[in-house]
């Protein structure tokens, strides 16, 4: 699966960017009233395993985490086989991505390079602080960017798999991609909240690359649990920053809630139950997409449980308006810098048929 068939990026964005502020735009809740069947958000829509539920349940809300999060950096160190210094707890990728650019605008690192299309808060988290901003299409523009003769150091977002296209880098790529790094000074962010979610093949990242990259994890999406946000950062070997990540941290980043979560995480029960979700995803996956040719949309290739698509015929936005009013909500993938497409996560069968009859009777 590669990343080279993103769309293409328009270069003077960065001028743009230096010049206001964008607020990202996210699936979920938008303020109307409850989705009934959300397709919008990348969330699994299964339940989280017993284990986790239980950690949830029985968390401590009386009484501080310790603030230095000992246990659990130790436990988690343990599961991902790094010392404990390099982990690094957050609330959240989000909370994360924005420390590690002010991290890096600290450090002196004044541009940023975006995955175009990609999860918004790598832009907006730049934009906030007035860095530049220029995105790339697909990993061989990436490698061009970087190797440019008057490149500066920049501080460089990648997300494996991606984040909305659900598409994936293959192994030779992040080889390549850190001999270039390396020789250009660039920092390199990761982000890996959906490797747990991915569907097909195996993880591409090799450990070479891991080890000299900062990767963010976050686990509330795979287990479906969202509204708990917590998460970590793997600091790469024998980096500086790590020291200022952690002085830029708020005192006890995660509360009882997300030290539970992240704690049965790491549990044998826990990580069976994702791999039993993700057989049921499976299924799901071939179903819905099924479903969606028949109406003959265009669906993009994924790893993921969440892809791409393009519906057949014109007024889209009238349309997913009139679906969002029979609460089914789809992602529109116009701030994505992709008008007429849509991103749309796996769902149950019902949702599936909910999905059918409310875009036949919005034509």
């Amino acid at each position: 699966m590669s990343m080279d068939l993103l769309i293409s990026s328009h270069p003077d964005d960065a001028e743009a960017d230096r010049a206001g502020f964008v607020a990202p735009v996210h699936g979920g809740p938008d303020g109307g009233p409850p989705v009934q069947f959300d397709f919008s958000t990348n969330a699994c829509p299964l339940e989280a395993p017993l284990p986790v539920r239980r950690a949830l349940g029985g968390a401590d809300r009386c009484r501080y985490p310790d603030p230095d999060y000992g246990a659990l950096r130790e436990r988690l160190g343990a599961w991902l086989d790094v010392a404990p210094s390099r982990v690094l707890p957050t609330a959240g990728s989000s909370e994360a991505i924005r420390r590690l650019t002010l991290a890096a605008r600290l450090q002196g690192i004044e541009e940023v390079l975006v995955p175009q299309p990609g999860y918004g808060d790598y832009r907006a988290a730049a934009q906030a602080l007035g860095l530049a901003v220029w995105p790339y299409a697909s990993g061989v523009e990436l490698l061009e960017r970087l190797s440019a003769p008057r490149a500066r150091p920049a501080l460089v977002w990648l997300c494996e798999p991606c984040n909305p296209t659900g598409e994936s880098f293959n192994t030779a790529f992040w080889g390549e991609l850190l001999a270039v790094a390396l020789a250009r000074g660039a920092l390199l962010a990761l982000d890996r909240a959906y490797e747990p979610l991915r569907l097909e093949g195996r993880d591409p990242v090799p450990r070479e690359f891991a080890d000299r990259a900062w990767q963010l994890w976050s686990p509330n999406k795979t287990l479906g649990l969202t509204g708990v946000r917590a998460g970590w950062v793997v600091a790469p070997l024998h980096d500086a920053l790590a020291g200022r990540m952690q002085a830029l941290a708020p005192s006890w980043v995660l509360s009882a809630e997300g030290v539970a979560l992240l704690e049965a995480w790491t549990l044998p029960a826990t990580q069976h139950g994702v791999n039993a979700a993700c057989q049921r995803l499976r299924a799901w996956k071939r179903q819905q997409r099924a479903a969606l040719q028949s109406l003959g949309w265009t669906q993009r290739p994924s790893v993921t449980p969440f892809w791409l698509a393009r519906p057949d015929g014109a007024r889209l936005p009238r349309r997913l308006a009139a679906l969002r009013a029979q609460g089914v909500k789809l992602r529109d993938a116009t701030s994505f810098g992709l008008p007429g497409w849509v991103r749309l996560s796996v769902q149950p069968p019902l949702a599936q048929e909910a999905l059918l009859r409310a875009w036949r009777a919005s034509g």
